[in-house]
């Protein structure tokens, strides 16, 4: 199997996505925050503590399936180490606006958001804490190509108890984004989305995923 993905790594995946986290969950984030004007700080929290337990919990469910799978066959491993290459390149790509080949991706999780959109929104704007932990929680399942590549990587490594730990340091990680869109920090999210914390961190992200190929496929080539 694949080294495992380090928790300080999957906090870097999270903060280098920033830009499209800000996309995908700044708006509802903004309004969780400002749901109550008089508890804003404790509605950020909760909807991002909300949001990271869910991640954490795909991560130990991915990490068993990618057990699971690895014990079938060893090439499968081989298969999902591949993936998890590919993934992280196409997180470079679109991270620093070269590519956008990843929103492809997040089709594939329209199933699951199906089911929890409807309940998440009938939590939206409203101020008690069960309400705007479980927005949080049930907004971490959205369709994201961002988390895909990370979880692709938890797969890869086959270790369900290190994959709740790598998409935690992922939530972490984007934790700046979201919770000052809660907060409404403009000044935070404008550094966020500069075009040169973009190209370097895309740029990152790309060579990541390119060494990620090279380990996996250099016995066999060399």
């Amino acid at each position: 199997m694949t080294e495992p993905l380090s928790f300080v790594t999957a906090i870097f995946l999270g903060l280098f996505g920033a830009s499209h986290c800000l996309v995908m969950c700044g708006g509802i984030a903004a309004a969780a925050g400002q749901a109550d004007p008089h508890h804003r700080l404790r509605g950020a929290l909760l909807f991002n503590i909300g949001r990271v337990s869910s991640y954490t919990l795909a991560g130990l469910i991915v990490g068993a399936l990618g057990l699971w799978l690895a014990d079938l066959h060893t090439q499968i491993g081989l298969v999902l180490r591949s993936i998890a290459g590919l993934m992280l390149m196409l997180m470079g790509l679109y991270v620093a606006r070269w590519a956008m080949w990843l929103t492809r991706i997040e089709h594939l999780g329209r199933g699951i958001w199906s089911i929890a959109q409807p309940v998440a929104q009938k939590r939206m704007g409203r101020s008690d804490p069960l309400s705007q932990w479980l927005l949080g929680a049930l907004w971490g399942w959205l369709p994201c190509g961002l988390i895909y590549s990370t979880l692709s990587w938890v797969a890869a490594s086959a270790d369900p108890l290190n994959g709740a730990l790598a998409m935690l340091g992922f939530g972490l990680g984007t934790l700046p984004a979201i919770f000052s869109a809660s907060m409404a920090s403009v000044f935070l999210m404008g550094i966020i989305n500069r075009k040169s914390i973009r190209v370097i961190a895309g740029t990152l992200l790309f060579g990541y995923g390119v060494f990620t190929l090279i380990s996996v496929w250099q016995p066999y080539l060399f």
